[in-house]
């Protein structure tokens, strides 16, 4: 049965969707059979596995139509994919009117849980119905926040969703782990705000930051994650601990 890890930020800008392939593309290299989610309507988790619009169904078409979910995961040479698209946008309108709008996601996933070790939802960059959705099927929270002081403001705001996620749909969620992005070692507005972080959160930050790394910056355009487009650069060994960090958490893999 997949564990369902959301990688959820309000503020844009972070990393997030950086996060999301990378990390899912780095877990699945060590054997362990992942699905990414694309649960962001601009679509950048799907494009930063290669895939490009087809006719077939999406994540849009598993919400809202109740297709068959099984018919729109994507197989890519790095990890599984649920793939999203624009018309997503429209969703949580459509959503909102519907039976069971909060459970919609968890209850379409549950027809495929059983075939992986791991499922990382990308949400989009707001706390809307769609990351409700996210939040509410899921067993942990990722955060990847940038080392700047508006993010420790959104954070709150973010980890007050997670409790109110917690009272009304699901008890058993919990934080995963804070991942420090775009760190810039150099500067005291980073070490101040890590240390803030590492205040608050403690032994949920990992211990690995993904540094600022033009490779990483590039690797979308060609639809790879880094370990594919760069396998030595500093943000494909980042990338790499926090897998290794991940999976020293879980125990090592299946549940």
């Amino acid at each position: 049965m997949a564990k369902i890890i959301a990688i959820a930020n309000q503020k844009g800008g972070v990393g997030k969707t950086t996060s999301a392939v990378n990390i899912s593309a780095c877990v699945a290299a060590k054997g362990r059979k992942v699905l990414l989610c694309d649960l962001d309507p601009q679509g950048n988790s799907s494009s930063g596995l290669g895939y490009e619009p087809d006719n077939r169904e999406n994540i849009y078409n598993v919400l809202i139509e109740k297709a068959d979910i099984k018919k729109a995961v994507r197989h890519t040479k790095w990890c599984d994919l649920l793939p999203s698209d624009i018309e997503l946008a429209g969703a949580e309108l459509e959503l909102a009117t519907g039976d069971l709008r909060e459970k919609a996601l968890g209850l379409a996933l549950k027809e495929i849980k059983e075939g992986y070790d791991f499922i990382f939802i990308d949400c989009p960059p707001s706390l809307g119905l769609l990351t409700i959705n996210a939040l509410a099927c899921s067993d942990t929270v990722l955060v990847p926040m940038q080392c700047e002081y508006y993010a420790l403001e959104g954070l709150s705001q973010l980890v007050s969703t997670i409790r109110t996620v917690k009272k009304l749909y699901n008890p058993q969620i919990d934080i995963e782990g804070i991942l420090l992005t775009m760190y810039d070692g150099r500067t005291n507005l980073t070490l101040q705000v890590a240390e803030e972080i590492k205040k608050f959160f403690g032994p949920k930050v990992y211990k690995t930051v993904i540094p600022r790394n033009v490779r990483l910056s590039e690797a979308p355009s060609h639809g790879k994650p880094i370990i594919a487009y760069d396998r030595l650069s500093r943000g494909a060994e980042a990338y790499n601990e926090v897998a290794n960090e991940f999976l020293k958490h879980q125990g090592g893999g299946r549940r």
